[in-house]
């Protein structure tokens, strides 16, 4: 007879998701695992692992749901500058306030923690950092196209200096940063590259 799992793979990565997100690698076990998702560690570790193999599956979870279509949707914006204002917004919002409060980004945790020593992992954050740095490039493109920016930006350089300012965001938030303060950080951020047509 083949071994039929009876609990949903899916929902179960989902709490592994939240698991590790909020609390790390570092400070979660296996047997915090099995309290959360309600599992004895021969399913988990037949379906997933170990649980390196499960916190890499996690976090492709989380850019799959998380990452991906927030970057898809400031590529494909349009509206330039208030585009990449609505995005910090946006990320500002979810990090201090809500549920997520002061869970930071599982990807910045993970750039600040030890998960990046392994290079499966690195390769992912590589990745999420060229995404992410793409998006915040095409948004600048859209708005050069429609007179935003100050003569002479860089769109190389203002697209990095922008990602790196998201991952700011999300390791102050975890500290409960002001989130007003965060928004002022943004709005000076974003004041060199704005021309006179800026919104």
């Amino acid at each position: 007879m083949p071994d039929i799992k009876h609990f949903d793979p899916d929902a179960t990565l989902d709490t592994v998701v939240r698991l590790f997100w909020r609390r790390g690698v570092a400070s979660t076990g296996v047997q915090d695992v099995v309290t959360a998702t309600g599992l004895n560690r021969s399913s988990l570790y037949a379906t997933f692992g170990g649980k390196q193999e499960l916190y890499r599956a996690a976090l492709r979870r989380y850019v799959e749901q998380w990452s991906w279509p927030a970057f898809r949707s400031l590529a494909e914006d349009g509206r330039g500058l208030p585009a990449v204002a609505e995005f910090f917004g946006a990320l500002i919002e979810v990090r201090c306030s809500g549920e997520y409060a002061r869970w930071g980004c599982m990807i910045a945790n993970a750039h600040a923690g030890a998960e990046h020593d392994d290079p499966e992992v690195r390769t992912l954050l590589e990745r999420h950092h060229q995404e992410l740095r793409d998006a915040m490039r095409a948004a600048l493109v859209s708005a050069g196209r429609q007179g935003q920016l100050a003569p002479g930006t860089d769109l190389d350089a203002s697209a990095e200096l922008l990602a790196l300012l998201a991952y700011g965001v999300n390791l102050r938030s975890r500290t409960g940063a002001d989130p007003e303060a965060l928004r002022r950080t943004v709005t000076v951020a974003l004041g060199p590259i704005r021309g006179g047509a800026g919104t």
